[in-house]
């Protein structure tokens, strides 16, 4: 993004344009950035701020790498603690190459209580970590005190505890509080009276509260409303009233309208004012008194640190040494009505781990602290007020019992997450054999997070398995840090892995490029999952989430799911026997839009750029595959011909000869096949209004879209349906979309002039020996060079403009086009730390209650830690039930009948099958005709195996209840072909 033009490079910034908007993203780039303290917390800041494409960053360190900085901060090198650079000079060339819009600039001038701050006028924004809290508050101050004010950000990680304070100044408005895009919801009626009442169609909720204001549209008969602003009273969920409507004429029939966006203004106290009454966020509401506890411990570690620096001391490494914030916990400056009562447990694991660092902690909240940097800078969404406090003491409670060995250092890169969860737990991560599915944005955190834990190194025999098929764009840039421009269409998994590997080279990572599905099951088998310890998503689908959670459940191992859209992210972990998978809860279906109103009665923008998607799909994909798919099963012409002739009709022969009859041989013939009735496209009359009265003549402010569709569309037509010269007309297989259907061979009469003319076209192109070389497309949305939008938007604006619906910008069409997710690198850094603080908890064995699923928004901001929902057993009769987790045995041999099978059943699991199913084959089901008499036939017989397979699954139900007519369903039965198995 170009500060000097303001123009939004599209093909990097696409999905965050979408977060952010365009105002938001032209603010950025005009705001310089200070960021002090290059530790864990301060370069995961860089890295998300950077990515985000503000103008200018300034960073700032003055201190030298060492050891411990290789496993806190991801862009320091064993060469830089060898050669003494300092930690700054180590990142800066790093971080520079994240974004080449980015003015990155370095600085190790001293920064204390002496230092003349006028520096920071210059900055619209100023972060400290790893900063003294007597200088948080001298720059706060100094800060808060500037004409505009300068944006203050402190961020403190010590341990298993972390803080961001934020301080925006005393106005500071937002022009956006939620980032939620208004819905439009359509009426079903509005009364005339004073005041009037607007009921939603269908009882459609409308989600608005007292005193926001919506905007009406398209409404008949009560036509004074269409384009006016009214201020709403909530009546009820689907009705609320607009003031006074009597004087209006009598409603008639459709509209709607959409909620109007106000601004709202934050006030801000100074962090000297707020350390008496803090202003906290809440993440876990099962400790709701958390957050102050953790206030008052870490501002007595502050104290402690402040005592010791007085004598030149610093925070002790060795757990062994003098660290006592606790004896400082009782004269802390927090206001009395708002403190909570000391926990001494917390205070005795912050001492603890206190110049411990937790990387997946500081992934985490370096997220958030990244979302309020780029609020400070647009004023876009809604900023924290203003303290937010993070803690993993369910993580470090289970170790407070081991000796204090196990966190002494050891001199490698593992001593800061050592003194956290100590050397045994360590050693568990290095020997993790994990495989991680997806290698996007999340997948690049996640193998961050891997190296920085030590997670599946080589000289412990573990290892890390990941996979991903797609290659790197441009787009991938803005959020999966691994990669670079010299990167794009290579393969993600062999990029990321080699990545990962320069940030810690003890990693064993075994890069494919499979996607995870049936067909891939003899890669990824049974055999594969036993070699595991757990499994990890960074998938951007359901469908395959929902399959790697079936085959992990299958194979009994753990599962770490995450996902973000936007500034929202959410996490899930699935613990064998403990908790529910992934498939035990379904999200209700994604809404389709109906084909009659495609078709006939287009509403709102979706459904005219939805049709224009649709008739991208019919014209150049479809129709293309089908010609070529005819041609490869009906190789010969003279062939198709002489079949025709002798009154043989062949199913999609008609279209087939039709675009071969129209074949253009120059651009001039594009330009007439985009017309009415030609190549059955039809574009332009399809765009003429069917439903409501309008001319087909262009008015002339709509004459440019149209020549843009028609410009579009012939040059679409020229590089799909590519004349070609031929000697001869025999046809070679022709590679082709095998999604589309193939032909089936039908006898039918010849009844119309259509056959004979099919027949006469057909001649015609045999007697021309001219061909016609055809190239299904697919959809594109990310290049702007293959005129695939160009016709989606110009066609979805003309069809809109046709049926008065207000049209979208190209921006916009793109994402409902393309289903684009909106992404920002903040979100899938938090993800991907959250995830790796459980991943250590589900190494470690823990308990159901220290396991926790979170939900967040960073857009309002809100946090939320629940448990993870526990496993639930079905019970069949009396003492036999069984969870998703279970799974019955049974060994059988070449000569072992279905008879044999059921008898196994019920002496070793005390209930007789009452039905056996293998797959989709029911093998036994009593009321079916001659099934009785399967008992007496093998199972090798009736499954009919492979000769390598060893043992099948099969689905079995059971008799139910004395007062219950249906059978109950038991767990899958893996049935062992050979008992040596």
């Amino acid at each position: 993004m170009a500060a000097d033009s303001m123009e939004i490079d599209d093909s990097l910034y696409s999905r965050q344009r979408y977060v952010l908007g365009d105002t938001a993203m032209q603010k950025m780039a005009q705001s310089s950035v200070f960021l002090s303290g290059m530790g864990g917390l301060g370069i995961e800041i860089a890295k998300n701020i950077v990515l985000a494409g503000v103008k200018t960053v300034t960073l700032h360190d003055t201190k030298q790498c060492e050891v411990w900085d290789l496993g806190i901060n991801f862009f320091i090198r064993q060469d830089d603690v060898f050669n003494q650079r300092t930690r700054v000079e180590a990142v800066f060339p790093r971080i520079v190459e994240l974004n080449p819009y980015v003015h990155v600039e370095k600085s190790s001038s001293t920064l204390d209580d002496n230092t003349d701050l006028s520096f920071l006028r210059k900055y619209q924004c100023v972060i400290l970590t790893e900063a003294s809290l007597n200088l948080q508050k001298r720059v706060n101050e100094f800060c808060h005190s500037q004409e505009p004010p300068v944006r203050f950000i402190s961020c403190s990680a010590h341990g298993i505890c972390v803080r961001v304070f934020c301080d925006f100044g005393d106005d500071f408005e937002v022009s956006d509080p939620t980032g939620e895009e208004p819905k439009e919801i359509f009426i079903q009626s509005i009364t005339q009276g004073s005041p009037g009442v607007v009921t939603c169609m269908d009882n459609r909720p409308h989600g608005l509260q007292n005193g926001q204001s919506v905007l009406f549209r398209e409404v008949n008969g009560m036509q004074e409303l269409n384009g006016s602003t009214r201020p709403v009273t909530v009546l009820s969920p689907h009705s609320f009233s607009i003031e006074d409507t009597s004087h209006l004429r009598p409603y008639a029939h459709g509209g709607f309208f959409a909620l109007v966006k106000t601004p709202m203004t934050f006030s801000f106290e100074t962090m000297e004012k707020q350390l008496w009454g803090p202003q906290v966020l809440t993440p876990d509401f099962s400790k709701p008194e958390a957050p102050l506890q953790i206030h008052a411990a870490m501002l007595a570690l502050d104290t402690f640190q402040e005592h010791e620096s007085q004598y030149g001391l610093n925070l002790p490494r060795s757990p062994t040494a003098r660290c006592a914030p606790s004896s400082y916990c009782g004269t802390l400056p927090v206001n009395p009505s708002s403190q909570a009562p000391v926990n001494a447990e917390l205070v005795r694991c912050l001492s603890r781990t206190a110049r411990g660092a937790l990387p997946p902690l500081a992934a985490a909240v370096g997220g958030l602290a990244s979302q309020e940097a780029l609020k400070a800078l647009t004023g876009k969404f809604s900023p924290l007020q203003q303290w937010f406090y993070l803690d993993a003491i369910e993580l470090f409670r289970p170790l407070q019992s081991l000796p204090v060995e196990e966190f002494s250092s050891r001199g490698d890169r593992y001593d800061g997450l050592r003194a956290c969860i100590g050397e045994s737990m360590c050693l568990e991560l290095h020997k993790l054999r994990v495989f991680m599915v997806g290698c996007g944005a999340i997948g690049c955190e996640m193998l961050k997070n891997f190296a920085m834990l030590g997670v599946g190194l080589a000289k412990c025999s573990g290892e890390v398995f990941i996979t991903d098929p797609d290659l790197i764009e441009k787009s991938n840039l803005n959020r999966q840090f691994l990669f670079r421009p010299y990167h794009i269409q290579k393969p993600k998994s062999s990029t990321a892995a080699a990545a990962t590997l320069e940030i810690n080279p003890e990693l064993q990572v075994d890069a494919h490029l499979h996607k995870v599905c049936p067909a891939t099951e003899g890669t990824y088998s049974d055999a594969f999952y036993s070699r595991l310890h757990l499994v990890v998503t960074a998938l951007d689908n359901v469908e395959a989430r929902r399959y790697v959670d079936s085959r992990s459940v299958s194979n009994q191992k753990a599962l770490l799911d995450s996902g973000t859209m936007g500034t929202k992210g959410h996490t899930e972990i699935i613990v064998p026997n403990l908790t529910e998978s992934y498939n035990s809860h379904r999200d209700p279906p994604e809404e389709e839009i109906p084909f009659c109103t495609l078709k006939s009665f287009p509403a709102v923008i979706e459904h005219t750029i939805q049709w224009a998607r649709d008739k991208f799909e019919s014209g150049f994909t479809q129709k293309p595959s089908t010609y070529n798919l005819f041609w490869q099963t009906h190789s010969s012409v003279e062939a198709v011909l002489q079949r025709m002739q002798s009154r043989e009709s062949l199913e999609g022969a008609f279209q087939v000869i039709k675009l071969l009859s129209k074949r253009p041989s120059q651009w001039e013939h594009c330009i007439i096949l985009n017309g009415p009735g030609n190549l059955d496209l039809k574009y332009t009359n399809l765009y003429v209004a069917q439903s409501r009265p309008t001319s087909y003549f262009m008015p002339h402010l709509i004459r440019h879209t149209w020549l843009l569709s028609c410009v579009s569309t012939a040059g679409l037509i020229h590089m799909t349906y590519q004349p070609l010269d031929c000697v001869c007309v025999s046809f070679q297989p022709i590679e082709t979309d095998e999604s589309a259907k193939k032909p089936d061979q039908q006898k039918l009469a010849l009844s119309s002039e259509e056959e004979r003319e099919a027949i006469t076209q057909l001649e015609g192109a045999i007697a021309a020996r001219h061909w016609l070389q055809v190239s299904p497309m697919q959809f594109e949305k990310d290049d702007d060079a293959n005129g695939h939008m160009d016709f989606v938007a110009s066609a979805s604006a003309l069809r809109a403009r046709m049926y008065a619906i207000e049209a979208a910008d190209r921006l916009k069409t793109k994402r409902i086009a393309g289903k684009i997710i909106p992404a920002i690198a903040t979100s899938t850094a938090a993800v991907a730390g959250l995830v790796a603080l459980e991943l250590i908890k589900v190494v470690g064995g823990y308990g159901f209650e220290s396991f926790k699923n979170c939900f967040f928004n960073l857009a309002i901001p809100v946090v939320v830690l629940t448990e993870t929902a526990p496993v639930k057993r079905t019970h069949i009769r009396d003492n036999i039930s069984f969870s998703i987790w279970d799974r019955w045995t049974i060994y059988g041999h070449d000569t072992f009948t279905l008879s044999d099978f059921i008898s196994a059943v019920k002496e070793k699991y005390g209930i007789e099958p009452t039905m056996v199913v293998h797959g989709v084959k029911m093998l036994y089901v009593p009321v079916m005709p001659g099934h009785n008499k399967r008992l007496k036939l093998t199972m090798h017989k009736l499954i009919k195996p492979p000769s390598e397979r060893r043992y099948v699954d099969l689905t079995v139900s059971f008799v139910a209840e004395a007062d219950e007519d249906e059978d109950r369903p038991g767990p899958p039965i893996r049935y062992h072909l050979h008992h040596t198995d």
